[in-house]
């Protein structure tokens, strides 16, 4: 781990002007790694602040994406700080913003409207569909970017039970993590060449890149994969979810031919045993049975874990995904967000505080 003035971004500042999701998460990746971030909000505080869960009265995802960052309330409406503002920004090497295409620029803070003050300054628009085509101003959320680009179709459920995807795959890859792979290129390109970038993320556009199976199965099929019909759609015995007998699940992810023949063996079933007849053998038994039975077998096989199984478990602990914590307004500690940066790039572990957000009045004296 390197010390705060060995990170690789250290001395690399953000202004934020992004709420909900895909951008803090985004800035929150990068501040990890040692940016400054400075999030802007209404003098209010975020609107997102406001929503349950709370913890000490405010949202609790709203405290973990808003950790360490420093704060800057502020009237977007009042153009005596909007001015206030572009000093900000004149500061600043990175803005990532994820209001709808127009927004910024009826603000007077467009890539358009800073590009000529600010040359070097990189610019990232974080939204649904990106800054053209005919979606471009269309409201949505993950939901509506999974559907749209194709990837809910792959498991939607059945007509009377439809299935909600529980992890937020446009947001977080489409968003959050293009943008961060965008902004670490930008920051490259801009050591060599001096100049900033306008960098137009589309969570649709980036939830593409989860179909690469699908999508390459389409192409050489000329036919559109379905749910339950592929190999991981739940179509294929070796790759599917079968139900114990304690109303759990257990994972079987066996695809090649030596873990499947590991798998068949130790449950007990043939071959070609079709997703019935395991299902059958299966649900006979409890989820311990199961785990204490593949336990030393590498088949590739799972017991499907709760998420305070798998917090508390011992791979998490030994990885150290949990082991840092943040403090919430009133003392509480939350477990921080478990970000995908090398142990190489962190910060040391700490208890970092929420950001406090000061007042308008504060910022404009």
């Amino acid at each position: 781990m390197n010390s705060e003035s060995h990170q690789p971004l250290t001395g690399i500042k953000i202004v934020d002007f992004s709420s909900l999701i895909p951008g803090p998460l985004a800035t929150l990746i990068l501040q990890e790694a040692g940016a400054e971030v400075i999030r802007i909000t209404r003098p209010d505080g975020d609107p997102m602040a406001k929503l349950p869960p709370y913890v000490d009265g405010v949202n609790a995802e709203h405290i973990v994406l808003s950790a360490g960052k420093k704060g800057f309330a502020t009237d977007l409406k009042n153009p005596a700080h909007i001015e206030e503002l572009k000093s900000l920004i004149e500061t600043a090497d990175i803005l990532v913003e994820g209001f709808r295409p127009g927004v910024m620029d009826r603000l007077g803070l467009g890539y358009a409207d800073l590009h000529p003050l600010f040359p070097s300054l990189i610019y990232c628009s974080i939204t649904g569909y990106g800054q053209n085509g005919p979606n471009r101003s269309r409201a949505g959320h993950d939901l509506n970017y999974q559907a749209e680009s194709g990837l809910l179709a792959l498991s939607p459920g059945t007509i009377d039970t439809p299935s909600v995807p529980p992890a937020l795959a446009a947001d977080i890859a489409g968003g959050s993590l293009s943008a961060v792979v965008n902004i670490l290129l930008a920051v490259l390109q801009r050591e060599k060449t001096g100049k900033g970038a306008h960098l137009d993320i589309a969570m649709s556009d980036g939830t593409a890149m989860l179909l690469l199976q699908a999508q390459a199965r389409r192409q050489a099929t000329n036919s559109d994969p379905s749910p339950r019909g592929e190999m991981l759609t739940g179509g294929c015995p070796r790759y599917d979810l079968y139900p114990t007998s304690d109303g759990r699940f257990l994972a079987v992810g066996a695809i090649e031919e030596k873990f499947w023949v590991a798998f068949c063996e130790t449950a007990g079933v043939q071959l070609d045993a079709t997703q019935q007849e395991i299902r059958s053998v299966v649900q006979a038994q409890s989820s311990e049975y199961w785990s204490e039975k593949f336990a030393n077998i590498d088949a590739c096989v799972s017991v499907v874990r709760t998420l305070s199984e798998a917090v508390d478990s011992e791979q998490a602990k030994a990885r150290g995904l949990y082991a840092r914590q943040v403090q919430g307004p009133d003392g509480s500690r939350l477990d921080a967000v478990a970000v995908p940066i090398s142990e190489t790039f962190r910060r040391s572990p700490t208890l970092t505080p929420m950001y406090q957000c000061p007042s308008a009045t504060d910022n404009m004296q």
